[in-house]
């Protein structure tokens, strides 16, 4: 049964300093009249990008405990949204999630497998990890990998050069192939001005891009609000190539303005500064079909 109100469950860390995974996921889908139940994943004092001596706390023993309280009081969630993992166990009770608040057909889970950027596997990430987040991709509906990301699930080898529209297809097909309906790779280059959001919808059968110019900088927490976005459109009514675009440009709009303040990356983007503009206004027609 549809919730009156839309409502996701976020299976994220929370870092108290740091603009990134819950603290912009709830702020953002809150904005798009989506109710955000947290299930965190580790509390952190900051983010581990950019500072150092940060506290961690993992939340990994009293997940299955938090989860078991929702079950039996009943809690239905229209999306289930699972993000950042700390270890191989916490894969394993987040795909044990899935299955015990599986929904019906209209339930939405969407998995973005935080794994690297750059190119590079962050450093928490070990073998057993990639593998099982290859299981815990099976089970979604949706994904929205980076371009490093989607490169390490399909064991294809990094590269910096600009891909073209062959190389796009292929590399989302195949991600699409290992269970996932839906595919979102963020981060595509096409050429030395120019990146990419492309998607697959398999029982469709069509690809989807919208191009961005990017700026020198990176931030965190830019692909938690990417994809809260995306699920926000979509539980909206919001067809995939509109979400996308939404999405896509709600964070070109959110890194050009913070990116003018010059405040530290590490901080994130200027969320609180862009979110009151964040409405029907925003949307635009930039995505085409490739």
């Amino acid at each position: 049964m549809k919730n009156i109100i839309p409502r996701v469950a976020a299976i994220h860390d929370l870092s108290g300093f740091g603009r990134c995974a819950l603290t912009v996921i709830i702020p953002v889908l809150s904005s798009m009249g989506v109710q955000v139940c947290p299930l965190p994943t580790a509390i952190l004092s900051t983010h581990s990008g950019g500072f150092d001596d940060f506290t961690f706390h993992d939340f990994s023993d009293s997940m299955k405990a938090y989860a078991d309280h929702w079950k039996s009081i009943g809690v239905t969630f229209d999306c289930i949204y699972s993000g950042f993992l700390g270890s191989a166990n916490q894969i394993d009770i987040v795909a044990e999630f899935f299955e015990d608040f599986k929904g019906d057909e209209k339930q939405l889970i969407v998995v973005d497998p935080v794994m690297g950027d750059e190119g590079v596997l962050y450093k928490t990430y070990t073998d057993e990890m990639q593998k099982k987040m290859r299981l815990l991709v099976e089970k979604a509906h949706i994904i929205t990998p980076n371009f490093t990301e989607a490169c390490f699930l399909t064991n294809r080898p990094y590269t910096e050069e600009p891909l073209d529209e062959t190389e796009i297809k292929h590399l989302l097909m195949d991600l699409s192939s290992m269970g996932p309906e839906t595919v979102v790779i963020t981060g595509v280059k096409l050429d030395k001005n120019r990146l990419a959001n492309v998607s697959y919808n398999r029982i469709d059968d069509i690809y989807w891009r919208v191009i961005y110019h990017p700026v020198p900088v990176e931030y965190p927490g830019t692909g938690d609000v990417f994809t809260s976005v995306l699920i926000g459109s979509l539980l909206r009514g919001d067809n995939l190539p509109m979400a996308i675009d939404r999405a896509t440009q709600f964070i070109s709009y959110a890194v050009r303005i913070t990116y003018g303040y010059r405040t530290p990356v590490r901080e994130g983007i200027m969320l609180e500064k862009v979110l009151p503009w964040f409405g029907e206004e925003m949307i635009s027609v930039s995505y085409e079909r490739i």
